[in-house]
């Protein structure tokens, strides 16, 4: 399971240290906290950042709703066997579990970029750190000014009927042995944990997809751990490269150990228009 309250209390994060001022410019991105995580995920290897030609961040700067902040991965670098995007590490700095998603990417993704939606609790860089087949790192941030999204209460009903109805669409007119996009939603609360009840006064216990994996034809697109940072109701979109009539398979795993799963049919005649999210 994903090093969410362990890693917390590893890295000793005050909460002093975790606020940045709403008045303020943007901090310099090689925080404090930046330097802890480096140390504990990559044990201190290089991470090139910035303008490195392999990832892209894009993210609002500022975002109207803290629960649900829209990003993208954009990957640079041409997934080709001599070298390739393996694994992605999406981070958010100040939230009480940095670490939002760790994902593996298999062979048969074809196009390294990712999109999904985060929670953010408080102004924060948000990184996207690509590990290349190499062993190298590069990483791209941007400092999204965004609060209240792990501790804030949503509108649902936590006991809805259609806890991990899944579905998957592929975008239509897509040709065989080119990267094609795929999306996956997930309905289920994701809750943090950290929502206080005003009534009870008692916090709605943590419960969330912990793990999603998705293949074609029975090969690895991608596999995630993830954790509550993704928004209620998760999605990933994401690509895949079919090679003729096949399954494209997505499973998924909550804090409660209940597995779900969908599968479509991938041809020519099964593509559709991607829904809006």
């Amino acid at each position: 399971m994903l090093m969410r309250f362990l890693l917390c209390s590893l890295l000793g994060f005050p909460a002093a240290a975790l606020a940045a001022s709403p008045a303020s410019d943007p901090p310099d991105p090689e925080t404090a906290i930046w330097g802890k995580l480096k140390r504990s995920l990559f044990d201190n290897r290089p991470v090139a950042s910035g303008a490195n030609g392999i990832v892209e961040l894009v993210a609002p700067a500022r975002a109207d709703d803290g629960a649900v902040v829209p990003i993208a991965i954009r990957s640079k670098l041409p997934q080709t066997p001599e070298r390739y995007i393996r694994r992605i590490y999406l981070i958010v700095d100040n939230n009480p579990s940095p670490l939002a998603a760790k994902i593996e990417l298999g062979a048969g993704a074809g196009r390294a970029d990712l999109e999904t939606r985060i929670r953010i609790e408080q102004y924060s860089y948000v990184r996207a750190v690509a590990e290349l087949s190499d062993g190298s790192l590069a990483a791209d941030e941007r400092f999204v000014k965004a609060s209240g999204g792990c501790s804030a209460a949503g509108p649902r009903d936590p006991a809805a009927a259609s806890l991990g109805r899944m579905r998957l669409a592929v975008d239509g007119g897509g040709a065989y042995n080119e990267p094609t996009r795929a999306q996956l939603m997930i309905s289920h609360p994701n809750d943090s944990g950290l929502v206080m009840d005003q009534v009870t006064r008692l916090y709605t216990p943590a419960y969330f997809v912990r793990s999603v994996k998705v293949t074609y034809a029975g090969k690895p697109v991608l596999d995630a751990e993830v954790d509550f940072s993704i928004s209620e109701n998760p999605y990933f979109r994401f690509y895949f490269v079919p090679t003729g009539e096949g399954e494209l398979k997505a499973e998924a795993v909550d804090t409660k150990d209940l597995k779900f799963e969908t599968t479509l049919a991938v041809g020519r005649t099964a593509s559709r228009v991607l829904p809006a999210p």
